[in-house]
């Protein structure tokens, strides 16, 4: 069995940024990840200073390469198994131990059930207007059944439809909002959107009629990938906002410690509402504090090889003194009793 310092699982922003921070402490770092990021589809990672615009997979590249460049390793595949005892089972069957484990598996995005939003996901149908709104600014968008959502993509874009999919009217309060911001509102189930030429081109609704739009901003259910974590007992909750779930996350302290003796975690995994950069820092922090963990194991077990040592030194020193005087410890045989 492989022995490592620390193990990381997941090699996105959050893990190699952790894998970073501890390579440079010199700790001996296993990443393990699936090479499958959740902003794959995307053209370009923004709010990210210094770095706005790179592809995802650029970023990861050069991510790993530092993390290789600290003498981390970093390998294809998946934990599929994780014991609290803190060995691991990776996906070809091989076995690892750690002396700390890190988690940062992300999310899974849970898209409402409308055909091809999934096909478009992260390219037109959008969720992050943080993310990918200045790229979509000043065009026809759309918004699927949030007021919320709506009212802030109505920073980018004057040309803005709200899509009520069925849901609840808007109260009173927010159709005057709605109004005074110049949003459009359409009732009716939405049943698809429709593409030309690998652009999104409009909503489709229930009854056949088409808005002509060229992004869609929706609202998916963010659940946490902490498989491997609920299995271990790890507390999980649920993040709410306006009284609806509209998130699952792993329950971490301040330093990312989770309640599970040995195992952090970091980025989405926590945060579901971290972007790359947030989750960057995140994994940069919890590396720091995983490492502060290790140093004081160190220092104990330095503490306690050192009593040991005097110990044994004392002990020897006894011995030696007896038997310059003539003494010794064990008995003699003629002094044993039949």
């Amino acid at each position: 069995m492989t022995r490592y310092d620390v193990l990381v699982v997941g090699g996105g922003a959050a893990g190699l940024s952790a894998a970073l921070a501890l390579g440079r402490a010199r700790r001996r770092v296993l990443v393990v990840d699936a090479g499958a990021p959740r902003n794959a589809p995307a053209d370009g990672v923004h709010n990210f200073l210094s770095r706005d615009g790179t592809p995802p997979g650029e970023l990861l590249a050069a991510g790993r390469a530092e993390v290789r460049g600290y003498g981390g390793e970093i390998v294809e595949g998946t934990v599929t198994a994780l014991a609290s005892d803190l060995t691991a089972t990776l996906s070809d069957g091989s076995t690892v131990a750690a002396r700390a484990v890190v988690v940062t598996t992300g999310l899974v995005d849970e898209l409402p059930a409308i055909d091809g939003l999934r096909e478009r996901w992260g390219r037109d149908v959008l969720h992050c207007p943080y993310c990918h709104g200045h790229e979509v600014a000043g065009t026809a968008v759309g918004v699927l059944g949030s007021v919320h959502k709506a009212l802030l993509v109505r920073q980018w874009s004057s040309d803005l439809t709200l899509f009520l999919d069925g849901g609840p009217d808007p109260t009173e309060q927010e159709w005057a909002q709605l109004a005074a911001r110049g949003i459009s509102v359409v009732d009716g189930k939405v049943s698809g959107v429709v593409v030309t030429d690998d652009r999104l081109v409009g909503v489709r609704l229930a009854d056949g009629t088409v808005v002509a739009r060229t992004a869609l901003f929706v609202s998916p259910f963010f659940r946490a990938s902490g498989d491997l974590l609920t299995a271990l007992g790890v507390e999980t909750a649920d993040l709410v906002f306006g009284g609806v779930p509209v998130a699952t996350h792993v329950v971490a302290d301040a330093s990312g410690r989770t309640s599970v003796p040995g195992v952090w975690a970091a980025g989405n995994v926590v945060d579901p509402m971290a972007q790359v950069v947030t989750a960057a820092a995140a994994g940069m922090a919890v590396g720091a504090q995983v490492n502060a963990h290790l140093v004081l194991d160190d220092t104990d077990r330095a503490v306690r090889g050192r009593e040991a040592a005097a110990l044994e030194r004392r002990v020897s020193e006894i011995v030696l003194g007896d038997r310059r005087h003539g003494l010794s410890l064990t008995p003699s045989p003629s002094s044993s009793t039949t």
